[in-house]
């Protein structure tokens, strides 16, 4: 495949390396150094364009590659509350958009298990729920996109928790949670690339689950078999999509 890279920081540089590595082209990478090459022209050069790049800059990416008709993946998180928006527009003009708040294989693991322990928890009030999330200082959003995640796989199966709030450690008034509303707490701290975590407390015990990335390597080559798995195919995915894990 030909791939344009969208934001080509960290993780559009590790993109890039698992791509190579796997036979692939990279064609256009995008910065803040070179926006202006990001046209239609040099878009319709990609077979298909990858998005890591800022929640400022990720919508108007998205309309670039359907006018030029390319095909894709959004990694970049921070944009949800726009998603029934850009849904309707990809079908509406024969596009094709995946997008994830996280490509890793163990963090979708980690999904599935979640939605699954909530639905058995629900029957169990005596446990109260929270997530928390760590990443590195440099991230945008708060709380992060798998956070986010993670929170609405509790919600779907928990019934005593009806939406979630967001208290991010150090920033200022924390955030008291009322009963039906589900904390997230979000820390962030030098050089940590993920790490999230989902604790059930009782009176009398806890019961903690956790995925931590050790590198970005994961969500990279994620993303990349997403771009392959998109090719020749219509429509707007999610990350679920790929991964078939009902048992």
């Amino acid at each position: 495949m030909k791939i344009a890279l969208l934001g080509y920081g960290k993780m559009g540089r590790t993109i890039e390396r698992f791509a190579l590595g796997r036979g692939h082209e990279i064609v256009l990478a995008i910065d803040e150094n070179n926006l202006d090459q990001l046209t239609e022209e040099n878009l319709a050069r990609a077979d298909v364009a990858i998005d890591f790049s800022t929640p400022d800059s990720v919508l108007s990416n998205i309309s670039d590659c359907f006018s030029a008709r390319v095909p894709i993946v959004v990694g970049t998180t921070g944009w949800y509350g726009h998603l029934q928006e850009v849904k309707d527009t990809c079908i509406e003009s024969n596009n094709s958009l995946l997008y994830g708040s996280n490509f890793s294989i163990g963090v979708n693991l980690f999904f599935f298990v979640n939605k699954v322990f909530a639905k058995i928890m629900n029957a169990y009030p005596q446990y109260e729920v929270q997530v928390e999330e760590i990443h590195h200082t440099q991230k945008l959003d708060s709380p992060s996109g798998t956070a986010i995640t993670i929170a609405e796989g509790i919600i779907e199966g928990v019934d005593r928790k009806k939406e979630w709030v967001n208290n991010l450690v150090g920033a200022g008034e924390e955030i008291v949670n009322k009963p039906d509303q589900l904390l997230i707490e979000s820390h962030r701290i030098e050089d940590v690339p993920g790490t999230h975590t989902v604790i059930y407390s009782s009176e009398v015990d806890e019961i903690e689950f956790k995925h931590t990335a050790h590198t970005r390597a994961g969500f990279a080559l994620g993303a990349v078999v997403a771009a392959e798995w998109l090719q020749g195919k219509k429509g707007f995915y999610s990350v679920a999509d790929i991964f078939d894990f009902d048992i």
